[in-house]
C-alpha cells in the first residue's frame, strides 16, 4: 500500500504546478522562467507517466498469465482489490488516451511541419527571410536547416520598415534560442496530463517572452518593439495558416501583457524569485523521488513475487 501511496504523489503533484509557473512568469527573467518551467514540465509529465505504468503493471502481474509470465510463485502484495482495481482500470484508461494523444501531436506536428517547409522551398529567399504572397497577415519563424522567417506580403504592408526589422528581430531570436523545442515539448507535456495544460500555455507566453525582450534589445527601443507586435496582432486574423503548431511567432500568445511588460521598466528580481525557482525544483524534486521510490518499493514486491527475496 506504501508503494501506491507513493505513486499517486506523481500524478497529484501536476495539478500544484500552473500557479508555481505563473508566479515564475511573474517573478523570474523570462528566460529564466521558460528554462525553470520548461524542465519542470517535463520531469512531471514524465513521472506521471512512470505512475501509470507502474499501476497498470501491477494490475497485469494479477493476472495468472502475466504472473507466469514474470515468473511469480506468490501473490503480488500490493494492497487491497477494492482499491487497486479502481486505479488499475483509471491507469490503464489514462495512459492509452495519454499515449494516442501524444501519437497523434507528433504526427500532426510532423505534417504541418512538411507541409510549411515545401512551402517556403517553392520561394526565393533574401537570407534568412522567406516572403510568401498572401493578402493574409502573417509572419513566424520556421525551423531547420536552415532556419528561416517566412512572412506575408500582407504582413509587410502592414507594418512600416522600422516596425518591420522588430518584427524579423523577434522572429530571429525565436530560432537563435531554439523555442520550437521548448514548444513541441510543452506541447507533448500537455497530453501527459490534464495538470500541465495550463502549463504549456504558461511556456508558449514565456518564449514569446524571451523573444520580444530579445528584440527590444537588438532594435534598441523597447516602445517600437511594443507597437511592433501590437499591430502585428492586430492585423493577424484568426484562420488557416501553414505555421507548425511548434512553430513560434509574434502575433501569438497574449500580446497585451507582453506589450504592456515591454512599456514597462525591466523587474529587479527580488529574493521572492529565488524562493519561486526553489519551490519549481522542489516540486520536480518531490515528484521525481516519489515516482523512482514507487519504483524501486515495486520492483521490490515483484522480486518477493518471484521468491528471490523473504517477505
Amino acid at each position: 500500500m506504501t508503494v501506491l501511496l507513493l505513486l499517486l504523489l506523481p500524478l497529484a503533484l501536476p495539478f500544484a504546478a500552473p500557479p508555481l509557473a505563473r508566479r515564475a512568469l511573474d517573478r523570474l527573467a523570462p528566460a529564466t522562467a521558460l528554462w525553470a518551467v520548461t524542465c519542470c514540465a517535463v520531469v512531471l509529465a514524465c513521472c506521471s507517466l512512470t505512475a501509470l505504468g507502474a499501476f497498470v503493471l501491477t494490475g497485469l502481474l494479477r493476472l495468472p498469465p502475466f504472473a507466469a509470465l514474470g515468473e511469480l510463485v506468490r501473490p503480488l502484495r500490493s494492497g487491497s482489490d477494492v482499491v487497486v482495481v479502481p486505479a488499475v482500470a483509471f491507469s490503464a484508461g489514462a495512459l492509452a488516451v495519454c499515449l494516442w494523444a501524444v501519437a497523434r501531436s507528433v504526427v500532426r506536428q510532423a505534417r504541418a511541419f512538411r507541409a510549411a517547409t515545401a512551402e517556403a522551398d517553392r520561394r526565393a529567399t533574401a537570407g534568412d527571410l522567406c516572403v510568401i504572397d498572401s493578402p493574409r497577415p502573417d509572419a513566424y519563424a520556421l525551423p531547420g536547416r536552415p532556419h528561416r522567417i517566412v512572412v506575408t506580403t500582407g504582413m509587410l504592408r502592414t507594418l512600416g520598415p522600422h516596425e518591420r526589422e522588430a518584427l524579423f528581430a523577434h522572429e530571429r531570436a525565436h530560432n537563435a534560442g531554439g523555442h520550437h523545442y521548448f514548444l513541441a515539448v510543452a506541447e507533448l507535456a500537455a497530453h501527459c496530463h490534464p495538470g500541465l495544460r495550463p502549463v504549456a500555455a504558461a511556456i508558449r507566453f514565456a518564449v514569446e517572452r524571451v523573444a520580444d525582450e530579445t528584440a527590444a534589445a537588438v532594435v534598441g527601443d523597447r516602445r517600437l518593439t511594443a507597437l511592433a507586435i501590437g499591430r502585428a496582432a492586430l492585423a493577424a486574423r484568426p484562420g488557416r495558416s501553414s505555421r507548425p503548431p511548434f512553430a513560434p511567432a509574434a502575433t501569438t500568445g497574449p500580446v497585451p501583457q507582453r506589450v504592456a511588460a515591454l512599456l514597462a521598466a525591466p523587474r529587479v528580481q527580488h529574493r521572492a524569485a529565488r524562493w519561486t525557482a526553489a519551490l519549481l525544483v522542489a516540486c520536480a524534486a518531490v515528484s521525481a523521488g516519489a515516482s523512482a521510490a514507487g519504483a524501486i518499493g515495486f520492483h521490490h514486491e515483484i522480486e518477493v513475487a518471484q521468491g528471490e527475496e523473504g517477505r
